[in-house]
């Protein structure tokens, strides 16, 4: 039996938490305490070790989701739950003020663990802001040298969140062939 640890990381707000209740298979644990500086990160509690859930894969296999705190001064958590990983998916708000540099601070301070394994990108809270535009994204992804998945995805909706799943497995490895898609009543 095969266990596999993915990390989700992010700044404060961007949906780590909710994309891993939306995703794992088993209740969440979570380490949500209130924020002392509510106002500063704009809801009223924050990660301060961790997220963990895990998806049961059918041929008994495992993938364990880890949740980074997004604060800064929980960084130290950052290189104990990257331990062992075999990638990372940065989940920017952009509906922030600045996210395109909330994703490169992630890019830069994950850059020996994502060149060692894979990276994808998921853009949350889209539908706040008044124009999504993931071209700035993919700028930023050149001058960091990356080529790698990059969505719009709502941390609430299981399918974006497998579709992110899905392309950082295809990262790791382009011979995994992603699962058909299921039947939807809504297409007929």
């Amino acid at each position: 039996m095969h266990h596999h640890k993915i990390i989700f990381t992010g700044p404060v707000g961007s949906g780590k938490t909710t994309a891993i209740e939306t995703l794992s298979d088993v209740p969440v644990v979570c380490t949500d305490q209130r924020a002392t500086d509510s106002n500063e990160i704009g809801k009223p509690n924050t990660t301060v070790a961790m997220d963990y859930g895990k998806i049961l894969l059918k041929s008994g296999e495992t993938i364990h989701l880890y949740g980074t705190p997004g604060q800064d001064r929980f960084d130290f958590m950052w290189d104990i739950l990257t331990e062992g990983g075999i990638g990372l998916i940065i989940l920017v708000d952009d509906s922030n003020t600045n996210p395109s540099d909330d994703l490169a601070r992630f890019l830069t301070a994950f850059s020996d663990f994502i060149h060692q394994t894979a990276v994808a990108i998921g853009v949350t809270h889209t539908d706040i802001t008044v124009l999504p535009d993931l071209q700035r994204y993919h700028r930023l992804l050149e001058r960091f040298e990356l080529c790698c998945p990059l969505f719009e995805a709502d941390a609430r909706d299981p399918r974006d969140m497998s579709r992110l799943m899905e392309s950082l497995l295809l990262s790791l490895d382009p011979g995994i062939h992603a699962p058909p898609p299921e039947d939807n009543d809504e297409t007929t």
